[in-house]
């Protein structure tokens, strides 16, 4: 990418000299601390100006930035409107120049998982290049695009949002070949509203996959079963059990999720089948894998090689990573949290010897229903056998008054901050204890599996 091709994809002037013209970007970053010799810096307006550290992302090797601002001329920058939505069409023009494959990934619960899925199955074959941590979202996508190199044949693209048109602007840029959609569930209904808001913000990536490309669609949810097509483009769908009428190319039976090391189950691709073992505990992560086989068979992996992708696929912290201390266990689940999550986590809990500990916090981004949420969760664990629930939280009250109201047996303990939550904690568990912890990102819980793994 030449200083000239990137101002005029950006729409944007350049100021330098003439050769300036031809001095090739080998990275691009928003962050001035991680630019490296031969970068393009790109500054963004947040809680702090990025172009107050222009300077120092020169100090570091940058050879350029783009710039809102008129600059004193030390570096060579490109002068644009915004540079949020310059970034944005450098990403989609960068990503449209590679012939590099590319699936993107959405839904209310399961994104990780799943882009870790088929990340892991189509390592079995292809160069892969995957979205790592939280770099899912307007600013992320693209960061991960700029990170595709030569020998890169596939990028798995997580896309998450929580308002309407940002599908648009995150598929427009990852132009996807393959776009999986795991469940339309019940998060971020602030801004969405109703599953049916979410299904629509979702679905608005349908208008960015590539011609000849397909969706991949959870045929179990009801939202999704119900779509024929995708902007033109076919449907694939994948499920549990194959007694919900024709049209699914995937799908699961003779599941076993009765352990925590393991969940088991016979995977049928038309008219092959094979048993796999997943290093995950619960049900729902069949349905990762459902969605790995899918992207798998479309792509040209044989049976035997997505069988393996599936069964060597490597646990996250925070969506049910089992850490034995001691003679306890920690289900850590406390990445992020919806009232779908929440509940396939008490199953996962359920599975455990001895006694059995949720420790749960506030789920976010709800909107006005977010306390019925919140209750119905309580609800749920009052029909599990579960011997204790810890609580803290402002909305993760109503979790603790539900359960009591529908007659939990299980000690219910809520309290006003994570510190004392901990200190009880501390106090109550013993040798055997599984301890399920589990909250919203913001909630920082991490902060209490720490506390337990000491």
């Amino acid at each position: 990418m030449t200083l000239e091709w990137i101002a005029n994809i950006c729409g944007g002037t350049l100021s330098g000299s003439e050769s300036d013209q031809k001095i090739e970007v080998t990275g691009v970053h928003t962050d001035s601390r991680e630019i490296k010799s031969g970068w393009l810096f790109i500054p963004l307006k947040a809680e702090r100006d990025g172009h107050d550290f222009i300077a120092a992302a020169a100090k570091n090797g940058a050879v350029a930035a783009l710039s809102e601002r008129e600059l004193d001329g030390s570096l060579p920058y490109i002068r644009v409107a915004d540079t949020k939505a310059a970034m944005h069409r450098l990403a989609a023009a960068y990503r449209r120049s590679l012939a590099v494959k590319v699936v993107g990934i959405t839904g209310s619960v399961g994104k990780t998982s799943t882009k870790e899925m088929i990340a892991s199955v189509l390592a079995e074959q292809y160069q892969v290049l995957k979205t790592e941590g939280n770099y899912n979202n307007e600013i992320g996508l693209p960061l991960t695009i700029f990170r595709l190199k030569k020998e890169h044949e596939v990028a798995v693209l997580e896309m998450g949002i929580s308002d309407f048109g940002e599908m648009h602007r995150l598929a427009g840029m990852a132009y996807p070949d393959l776009c999986v959609i795991t469940n339309i569930g019940l998060s971020h209904l602030e801004h969405l509203g109703s599953r049916d808001g979410i299904l629509k913000a979702k679905t608005e990536s349908f208008s960015h996959i590539k011609e000849n490309g397909a969706a991949i669609l959870n045929g179990d949810d009801d939202k999704l079963c119900a779509l024929t097509e995708a902007d033109g483009k076919p449907v694939i769908f994948y499920g549990i059990g194959n007694d919900k009428g024709d049209g699914r190319e995937v799908y699961a039976d003779q599941i076993d999720a009765e352990s925590l090391k393991q969940t088991c189950a016979v995977i049928h691709i038309g008219e092959e089948q094979f048993p796999v073992c997943i290093p995950a505990a619960g049900a729902h992560n069949v349905y990762h894998a459902l969605a790995a086989a899918c992207v798998g068979t479309k792509l040209g992996l044989s049976a035997a090689q997505i069988r393996r992708g599936i069964e060597h696929v490597q646990s996250i912290d925070g969506r049910n990573r089992l850490i034995e201390q001691g003679k306890i266990t920690i289900i850590d689940a406390c990445y992020n949290a919806s009232p779908n999550s929440m509940n396939a986590s008490i199953d996962v809990l359920t599975k455990a010897r001895g006694r059995k500990i949720a420790v749960l916090g506030d789920m976010g981004e709800l909107g006005p229903d977010s306390k019925k949420l919140h209750a119905l969760v309580g609800e749920y664990i009052a029909g599990a056998p579960i011997d204790a629930l810890f609580c803290t939280g402002t909305l993760a009250s109503e979790i603790v008054a539900a359960a009591k109201a529908a007659g939990s047996s299980a000690d219910l303990i809520y309290e006003n901050s994570r510190e004392t939550l901990i200190e009880k904690l501390r106090q109550y568990k013993q040798e055997g204890d599984t301890i399920l912890v589990k909250a919203s990102h913001f909630m920082e819980f991490h902060k209490i599996v720490d506390a337990l793994s000491e």
